[in-house]
């Protein structure tokens, strides 16, 4: 993923924008790239988490006859 960001943003610095247009798409894939570490980061926590309620509460959930 960081090498295609790397791509995109020297396809960029190349292209034909005027360096106003240059700057704001730049941020916009700085930002893009920031949330989207961010959600994988997120992501996993949250499956860790699930996982380990999951292991507790499975003997209540059959218990009850959900499994």
């Amino acid at each position: 993923m960081k090498r295609k960001i790397e791509k995109l943003q020297e396809a960029i610095k190349k292209s034909d924008l005027d360096e106003k247009e240059k700057s704001e798409a730049l941020e916009h894939i700085r930002q893009w790239y920031i949330q989207d570490k961010a959600e994988g980061i997120i992501g996993e926590e949250l499956k860790k988490r699930l996982l380990a309620i999951s292991a507790k509460i499975e003997p209540i959930l059959a218990e009850l006859g959900f499994l």
